[in-house]
């Protein structure tokens, strides 16, 4: 059974929503524009607002409800993070999408938000502070990544411990174009950015 759920939860990864919502919607192959990323970032920039809340949402249902659904057949296990890391690696490399897909930050919150609440809300909190002093959005993804990373492994228990603190830490290798960016100057600067 648990290998079964590790495999549905990849399925659920999988699953492109950026790529459906901007076929189905836009006649637009996501892929081809901007950045190329199936994420929310990139479908913000080329769909607009509305297109990557939806996405965004989409995406973050499923890391919580390959959880859910490990829960609900195992029972409260010291392990449900693999479900969730498995729904991340789907999204990250979908077999519907020629596994590239996106970075797996959305997918990768809902873990946080199912497991550790609390954290999940500061993580919140500081992505936002980050984002608007900064303007880069791969910024408050890599901080939040390494806030997760240090906490679970500080904290954690089991083998969840060492699996979020390892996913925490492959977001940020999957940012490390972006980072890159960062550093030259050439990242693309949110709108939301304070301007002092």
């Amino acid at each position: 059974m648990t290998l079964i759920l590790i495999i549905v939860s990849y399925i659920l990864g999988s699953i492109p929503s950026a790529l459906i919502i901007g076929k189905v919607f836009f006649n637009k192959d996501i892929r081809k524009l901007g950045s190329g990323n199936l994420g929310t970032t990139n479908t913000i920039r080329n769909l607009g607002k509305k297109a990557g809340f939806v996405v965004f949402a989409l995406d973050f249902l499923k890391g919580f409800v390959s959880l859910a659904i490990a829960n609900f057949y195992l029972g409260d296990l010291s392990y449900l993070s693999i479900f969730g890391a498995a729904a991340m690696i789907g999204h990250m490399f979908p077999i519907f999408a020629g596994f590239k897909g996106g970075k797996a930050v959305a997918t990768g919150s809902s873990i946080f938000i199912y497991l550790y609440p609390y954290l999940a809300i500061v993580q919140i909190l500081v992505f936002f502070i980050v984002l608007l002093l900064s303007g880069y959005v791969s910024l408050g993804s890599v901080t939040i990544a390494s806030i997760g990373a240090i906490y679970t492994l500080i904290n954690g228990e089991g083998i969840d411990k060492f699996v979020i603190s390892f996913m925490c830490i492959f977001v940020i290798y999957m940012h490390r174009s972006n980072i890159i960016r960062i550093k030259n100057g050439t990242e693309n600067i949110s709108k939301l950015k304070i301007k002092f």
